[in-house]
């Protein structure tokens, strides 16, 4: 799936897309139920290694969704200012297309670490501890990126 722009004027590239997935604080996952029901969930993420990962507790609305169809889209959205005066905003987004995997070993614990390094920095060896405490009741998955497609007025 390729998202089509109508304002082909402010289309980013790869690239300047790419930089606002690296430093987004939060991201909106959509997902199908099995009767195309959608649902929108805000989350945080990090991107690492060209994909988008999230975590969550063992199960919910989501999973049940990915469960059944793992096709998702993921919206991100920079930084915004209101200009009243124009009767416009500034604006950067990016969503993505692709398929949410759950992942394990490795990669599930380099993707919290991920996590500690985006949110919480200044408390990584705490942060360690308490991955390894929570491991068995969290779950990981990848968002694999098919599509990305990014807009801005600025």
């Amino acid at each position: 799936m390729h998202h089509e722009l109508r304002r082909k004027e402010r289309a980013l590239n790869e690239p300047e897309a790419r930089e606002i997935l690296e430093r987004g604080e939060y991201g909106i996952l959509s997902t199908c139920d099995p009767d195309g029901q959608p649902y929108g969930i805000p989350l945080s993420y990090c991107f690492s290694d060209d994909a988008v990962y999230f975590h969550c507790a063992a199960e919910g609305q989501k999973l049940k969704d990915i469960a059944a169809d793992g096709r998702v889209s993921f919206c991100v959205v920079g930084r915004t200012e209101v200009l009243p005066h124009q009767f416009a905003t500034r604006y950067e987004s990016v969503i993505i297309s692709g398929r949410a995997t759950e992942v394990y070993g490795e990669e599930k614990q380099l993707a919290l670490e991920g996590f500690l390094d985006k949110y919480c920095a200044e408390f990584r060896l705490p942060g360690l501890d308490y991955i390894a405490d929570k491991l068995g009741l969290t779950r990981v998955f990848r968002i694999g990126i098919e599509d990305i497609c990014g807009k801005a007025r600025r």
